[in-house]
């Protein structure tokens, strides 16, 4: 099972640390990683000659610093821990700050509690979106309402069984693992998502390219067998490779769900209460620039659960580090 060995945190402005902050601790315990906590600053005006009420900008820069360090530690002596933990205080906008991180600390997982839009109703803030396009690492983006262990842990699986995907395999058995390991340590119900459906099948039945009705159910349960036997060889392939505890232990719960995924996988997290769901956000369009998929994007602002977004082996973010 995928262990994480490098862990960033991202503490939020209150630095209360709170349910988000001991799940990582926790997650870096459990997995004899190193966790880096950070908080993030606006980045200080350059004009440092102007002084407000008798100081200077760069004193009050500087003041701010020590203050935030301060709380930022006192907040890690706050909570028992058997791993190492740093600290530091980083400056700038918040995603490119965070995603320049990763990038020079090479860390291999990156956890936060969500930005909420409150009125808007929407789980995750222009800034999370950000990261869940760009950051090269798996993102693990924390409810803020969301307190003790998750009950219920969802993975949702993409692929075509009619087109030999190494990169989708490769990606689903990323995530799979991942969720796996997740339930297993948190004692959770483990649900996995595939969304399937036949292509052309209304347009055989509308006239449009009208089939006999024998003909098109045949086709779409054909469809629907071949999405079937190929996600329980990958669910398989991954349950036993963990060993007899996660086979007697995990059985999970298979949703194997005909429709569009934009719709049904929100529908499924909010019938079965998810509490996480963990999932690819790279669409397959091949077009430059075109970070998350479209269908990824979507069920994100629609859904009202905690999410890991992981991306493929070989990602490579637009954002680069800083000469």
């Amino acid at each position: 099972m995928q262990r994480f060995k490098n862990i960033l945190f991202v503490a939020d402005s209150e630095l209360k640390g709170g349910d988000a902050f001991e799940r990582a601790v926790m997650l870096a315990e459990n997995n004899q990683a190193q966790l880096t906590v950070v908080s993030i600053l606006e980045e200080f005006p350059t004009i440092s000659r102007e002084k407000i009420e008798g100081i200077s900008m760069t004193d009050l820069s500087n003041a701010i610093m020590e203050k935030r360090q301060f709380q930022l530690e006192a907040m890690l002596a706050s909570i028992e821990r058997k791993c190492p933990i740093s600290s530091r205080i980083l400056t700038g906008v918040a995603f490119l700050a965070l995603v320049r991180e990763v990038l020079s600390k090479k860390f291999d997982l990156l956890i936060k509690t969500a930005d909420e839009e409150g009125m808007m109703h929407k789980l995750f803030a222009s800034s999370d979106m950000h990261l869940l396009r760009k950051c090269p690492c798996p993102v693990w983006l924390i409810k803020s309402s969301r307190q003790g262990h998750y009950q219920k842990i969802m993975t949702a699986v993409d692929f075509d069984p009619f087109d030999d995907n190494v990169e989708d395999d490769a990606l689903n058995r990323r995530i799979l693992e991942m969720s796996a390991a997740l339930a297993l340590s948190d004692f959770s119900e483990l649900h996995i998502i595939h969304v399937w459906n036949a292509y052309g099948e209304s347009s055989m039945r509308s006239g449009l390219a009208y089939q006999p009705e024998a003909y098109v159910t045949g086709y779409v349960e054909r469809v629907r067998a071949k999405h079937e036997a190929y996600l329980n060889k990958l669910v398989a392939d991954i349950v036993e490779q963990g060993g007899k505890e996660t086979v007697s232990y995990l059985k999970p719960k298979i949703h194997l769900v005909k429709g569009s995924a934009k719709d049904m996988i929100p529908k499924i997290v909010t019938e079965e209460k998810i509490d996480l769901i963990v999932m690819g956000t790279i669409g397959r369009t091949g077009i430059p620039g075109f970070i998350m998929g479209n269908t990824a994007e979507t069920v994100l602002n629609r859904i009202d659960c905690s999410v890991l977004a992981v991306k493929p082996e070989g990602f490579v973010t637009p954002i680069r580090l800083e000469n």
